[in-house]
């Protein structure tokens, strides 16, 4: 069977790590089922082509598409380079795709859509999505809850459903929580790899930059373990046993 390609956006080992796990975990991965590039550390060949993958998932990572280039440090600049290098094959050959938080941002500017930090942020934490008409009939949604909770924490949003997208999740706070570009193409700004414990250690990675104010970490913490957050890792397993 073809591997899933497992591509991190992560520079922190600690936060890349948990994250390859947590991934691994939620869909039901063995590690010999997953070929892992990490971006800040490694380049996609030239010559990668995407149909040798089952398909390709991007986890979430600091940089954000909407900085200006002068903003971006140079590592961010070469890892969103990286990913949207092979964005070209993903859309062309409709290959299954599951961009996670900055892979939604990811997958939206390729396609020409608006990405800013203009409105629809979400701070760090739980959030609840609730399903669309379209989301009836998708295969990774189908007879899963009208409604969920989800972990969240971003600094920027898809501002308009890009063309050729379906809309299949929304929130209050965030109108463009899951899109489907084509029949096989996915991304989630919310986090479908994480449970309470896995964003808790986030958390405490991240409290320095910039989310949230640092003091706040025990108390978002808290409200994470509160919360109940079991669908998004179904949906990350129904893309695995669909496409692997």
């Amino acid at each position: 069977m073809k591997p899933f390609l497992i591509l991190q956006l992560r520079p922190e080992t600690d936060a890349s790590d948990d994250e390859f796990a947590a991934i691994l975990n939620k869909c039901g991965l063995s590690a010999d089922r997953a070929q892992r590039l990490r971006l800040d550390q490694q380049d996609i060949s030239s010559d990668l082509r995407v149909t040798d993958y089952a398909g390709v998932i991007v986890g979430g990572g600091p940089g954000c598409v909407s900085d200006p280039p002068d903003q971006k440090s140079a590592m961010d600049a070469r890892i969103e380079a990286q990913v949207q290098s092979i964005m070209p094959q993903i859309t062309q050959n409709d290959h299954p795709f599951m961009g996670c938080c900055y892979g939604l941002g990811i997958l939206a500017d390729h396609l020409g859509g608006s990405v800013s930090k203009s409105r629809f942020g979400e701070p760090v934490g739980p959030s609840t999505c609730k399903a669309t008409p379209s989301a009836k009939a998708d295969p990774l949604l189908l007879d899963l809850p009208d409604q969920f909770d989800v972990f969240v924490g971003h600094k920027e949003a898809v501002q308009e459903l890009p063309d050729g997208c379906t809309h299949l999740l929304r929130s209050d706070p965030c109108p463009f929580q899951m899109i489907r570009f084509g029949q096989n193409v996915y991304a989630t700004q919310f986090h479908p790899e994480a449970d309470a414990t896995d964003f808790e250690r986030r958390i405490k990675i991240y409290q320095n930059h910039g989310y949230f104010p640092p003091e706040t970490a025990d108390t978002l913490i808290a409200q994470c373990h509160a919360a109940n957050v079991t669908v998004p890792g179904k949906i990350l397993r129904r893309f695995t046993q669909r496409y692997g």
